[in-house]
């Protein structure tokens, strides 16, 4: 029986952990005769664990993932041209600590948002800060109005996280001046922070989904610099699991719907390692290939 005073006391002191598994330990030290430092650090230990689930919790939350995603819930075996090692390789967290970015290319329902998020929900658990945005939901943030006393708001929440994931990328145009706001994001992110992306679309399509050319230039020129390039080809994931092709009548969306069943999709098939398509103008010099890693760096704080 624990006293009220001990119970009053651990709770003085936060340490909930503990106190949930405090009269297990106490049987545990008498039954196993353990010494007074051997009983502490198991008490101890006790409360870390239960601190570092709820960090995880919380974390996770912040993200703002659209869903939870496991590595080891992906079916590698669906998809042989995805790479196993560099994406479990990128799971040990290392690019973050070397402030290094990530670009997935592929057709839709091939992995892309899947393998984004999983990384990111593995970079939490190794203890880093992450926010997760579709390119809708940052081109929505950023046409709100920001407070008079706190104008960088919005910006400093996209900087601060150790990792970015920006999904979706290509999925349409984009409205007014996101084009701006992604530059000074990838300006200010650059050799700083880690940003994954995604995109369904080649690379030289970028400026006309921007909307500016000059911007997608000094986008892809800075993001590109420390960037490990996966592209994925292959079938729809998505699409096979449904168990049925859907209903597609008009001719664009018919040939769209084919490119994905046989891999002959624009963003497969026009990648930088095929060599096919003409990049916008000052895009030609951009190298495709990932760049050694550098520096190290630790987690910062949650965000706010």
């Amino acid at each position: 029986m624990i006293r009220p005073s001990l119970t009053h006391t651990i709770r003085e002191l936060r340490l909930s952990g503990l106190l949930s598994s405090l009269e297990v330990r106490l049987a545990e030290a008498t039954g196993n005769r353990l010494d007074h430092a051997e009983f502490l650090e198991l008490v101890l230990r006790d409360e870390v664990a239960v601190r570092t689930s709820r960090q995880v919790q919380r974390r996770t939350r912040a993200a703002m993932f659209r869903e939870c995603k496991s590595l080891d819930e992906f079916d590698f075996a669906f998809n042989t041209s995805i790479p196993r090692r560099e994406i479990y390789d990128l799971a040990t967290c290392q690019f973050i600590r070397q402030k290094a970015d990530v670009l997935f290319l592929g057709p839709p329902g091939v992995g892309k948002s899947f393998l984004a998020q999983a990384l990111g929900q593995q970079a939490i658990k190794t203890g880093f800060i992450v926010l997760y945005r579709s390119i809708f939901d940052l081109a929505r943030d950023f046409m709100i109005e920001p407070p008079p006393d706190q104008p960088d708001k919005i910006l400093g929440r996209y900087l601060k996280p150790d990792l970015l994931i920006i999904d979706d990328m290509g999925m349409k145009q984009l409205p007014g001046r996101s084009g701006e706001h992604l530059l000074e994001i990838v300006m200010r992110r650059h050799e700083n922070r880690s940003t994954i992306m995604t995109s369904n679309r080649p690379l030289e399509d970028w400026a006309k989904l921007i909307g500016d050319a000059p911007a997608a230039t000094a986008i892809l020129d800075r993001f590109l610099q420390h960037a490990q390039l996966i592209s994925i080809t292959g079938r729809s994931y998505r699409l096979q699991r449904s168990g049925r092709p859907p209903q597609v009548e008009h001719g664009a969306v018919k040939a769209e719907y084919s490119s994905l069943q046989d891999g002959t999709h624009p963003a497969a098939a026009a990648t930088p390692e095929s060599g096919q398509g003409k990049l916008q103008p000052g895009m030609e010099q951009l190298s495709m290939t990932s760049v050694p890693y550098a520096s190290q760096n630790t987690a910062s704080e949650d965000v706010s």
